[in-house]
């Protein structure tokens, strides 16, 4: 009895199993919503051109067809009601809720896919918030309603509260509104012109992200990138990719470059160069500021200032490097550790400030020199340079001057000269006089042409007079009661071979523009660059599909459906002084 009973219990379970399962296949294979005739004029058949359809014309109303929340008016419609297709001819509109409106020349429309196709003076028309519509203007429009997309590939226009846009092939996420621009993207807008490869713009926010190369013009400004956000409201945004920014008579490049219009400012991380196109000088650095306002550059990181001279360049390093002023007025200035090269000539100190309109560059405190091998310290160093000639004038070492030289024969001793200040002169940028005046002193190695010592001279005046050749000292000349002597090297102890106040300093010497970075300078840790991730690109295949289809109904069937309704993506945050992207 109990097996009778269980085995009756397990039929009715698979009974009740079979039937649900049938009654969701019959759900699963349920068909499409018929399209539905509001009002249908004028019917006529033509079966030698239309077989299975049914025509129907205007009256003193359009025809009009419903279909799952869409109303669509025309003059003329073609109704295939066993294949529920529409071909609506004249006039035609398409309404869809309060939001969408259509209007064309002519849609085919399929209702078992929901999908249209629209050609002829197509006008697409968006609510896209409450401070105004979009509309999309094209020839040929796709749309499909059961994801709640639009599509062209033969050029169209859009137009929203704050922009004009432009494209050859152009795809409308309803749901999101977000479009997607291929092929010749053109944004017109009364204070900057945008062109790009690949763009993606929202109509909410009117934020666009650019694919491929791009380029923002402004009044004032110039941006080239190949991948970069931009704001088109507030005229702000970064690039992230072979980024350019042409700003007040500079030209910014870095893999992360950030700019603001309202408060002329931009900045840029990681390998930047910042080129002056009016003084031909560039800096380079790994964080970089322009206040356009104040005409100013602020850059760290491995800051380096390049200034073109006459087949040569001056390398100015500093921790912190800030050019100010305006172009013909410009003041350079490096920070904490700043170093200078030139081919023949490099020194070092605490800070450099450098100005365009005198020529004049300081060298102030702890200041050392090398002109070659010869060394010059002082309490300030000045190296002028001839504006009109572009090429070093004259250099100064103001109080407490010394200028040292390692014995090049002997290769112990040291030739040395000391005053109170010094002078030098610059020929075709090389240094060829040195006058030493006041309380001067020298100790100096002298040899005969067979390099032997004949004798250490010794000697003091009012001034010395120093001619040089290969920045090697050619000619030495005591000007003004001279007292000395030459001291045979056995007479002449180590101690008194060297004057009050020498300090030699050759293993600083500056050898290679590379030596003016020391060891935090190059190993500098780059910041990690947030930005935009790839974009869902339009399939290549729905292109040809739409362009080669004989189908009077064009099926949308993108592959990646389930990636083609992205969210926007979170913009990178303002780059503001210290600040890394």
């Amino acid at each position: 009895m109990g097996k009778i009973l269980a085995l009756n219990k397990a039929i009715s379970l698979l009974i009740f199993l079979c039937t649900t399962l049938q009654l969701f296949a019959q759900d699963a294979e349920k068909e499409p919503a018929q399209i539905n005739i509001v009002h249908g004029a004028n019917f006529t058949k033509d079966e030698a051109k239309f077989p299975d359809a049914a025509i129907f014309q205007k009256d003193d109303l359009q025809v009009q067809f419903e279909h799952e929340g869409a109303d669509m008016w025309c003059d003329i419609a073609i109704y295939y009601i066993k294949e529920n297709k529409i071909k609506a001819i004249g006039n035609v509109r398409v309404q869809q809720g309060d939001s969408v409106l259509m209007t064309s020349s002519t849609v085919d429309y399929d209702g078992n896919l929901k999908m249209a196709k629209a050609w002829g003076n197509v006008l697409l028309k968006s609510e896209t918030n409450a401070n105004g519509n979009m509309t999309l203007k094209t020839d040929t429009l796709y749309f499909d309603r059961e994801k709640q997309e639009s599509y062209y590939d033969s050029f169209g226009t859009v137009i929203d509260s704050a922009n004009t846009l432009t494209s050859e092939i152009g795809k409308y996420f309803l749901e999101t509104k977000k479009y997607q621009f291929l092929d010749s993207v053109h944004i017109d807008n009364a204070k900057y012109k945008l062109d790009s490869e690949q763009l993606d713009y929202y109509t909410t926010s009117k934020n666009a992200y650019m694919y491929g190369p791009s380029t923002i013009t402004g009044a004032d400004y110039k941006m080239y990138c190949e991948r970069g956000f931009y704001d088109t409201k507030i005229e702000n945004g970064y690039g992230i990719k072979n980024t350019t920014i042409h700003y007040n008579n500079r030209i910014m490049m870095g893999d992360s470059v950030y700019f603001d219009r309202a408060s002329e400012f931009a900045s840029a991380t990681n390998n930047i160069t910042v080129l002056d196109t009016i003084n031909k000088g560039i800096i380079k650095a790994h964080y970089a500021e322009v206040f356009k306002a104040k005409d100013s550059v602020f850059a760290t990181k491995r800051a380096v200032s390049i200034g073109l001279m006459e087949n040569d360049s001056i390398f100015i390093h500093g921790d912190t490097l800030m050019a100010t002023g305006k172009p013909d007025k410009r003041v350079l200035r490096a920070f904490r550790n700043a170093k200078i090269f030139k081919t023949d000539m490099s020194g070092k100190c605490d800070s450099i400030h450098s100005e365009q309109h005198t020529g004049l560059t300081q060298l102030i405190k702890n200041p050392v020199v090398w002109n070659g091998a010869n060394q010059m310290t002082g309490d300030s160093i000045h190296i002028i340079s001839d504006l009109k000639t572009e090429k070093l004038d004259s250099l100064k070492v103001i109080e407490n001057a010394f200028l040292v030289s390692q014995d090049s024969i002997s290769k112990v001793g040291f030739n040395q000269a000391k005053g109170v200040n010094l002078f030098g002169k610059f020929i075709d940028n090389e240094m060829k006089i040195i006058d030493l005046v006041k309380n001067t002193e020298v100790i100096y190695y002298m040899y005969n042409d067979d390099n032997e010592l004949i004798g250490i001279d010794k000697t003091i005046c009012s001034k010395i007079h120093i001619t040089l050749a290969n920045n090697d000292v050619e000619d030495l000349t005591f000007v003004t009661d001279p007292d000395g002597d030459i001291f045979p090297e056995v007479e002449l102890p180590p101690n008194s071979r060297i004057l009050k106040g020498f300090i030699w300093r050759g293993d600083e010497r500056l050898l290679t523009k590379e030596d003016i970075f020391d060891e935090d300078d190059n190993n500098v840790e780059l910041a990690i660059i947030q930005g935009i991730e790839n974009p869902i690109d339009i399939d290549a295949e729905e292109t040809e599909r739409s362009k080669n289809s004989t189908d009077p109904i064009n099926k949308i069937d993108p592959k990646n459906d389930s990636a083609q309704k992205p969210k926007e993506p979170a913009k990178v945050q303002n780059l503001k002084s210290g600040s890394t992207p």
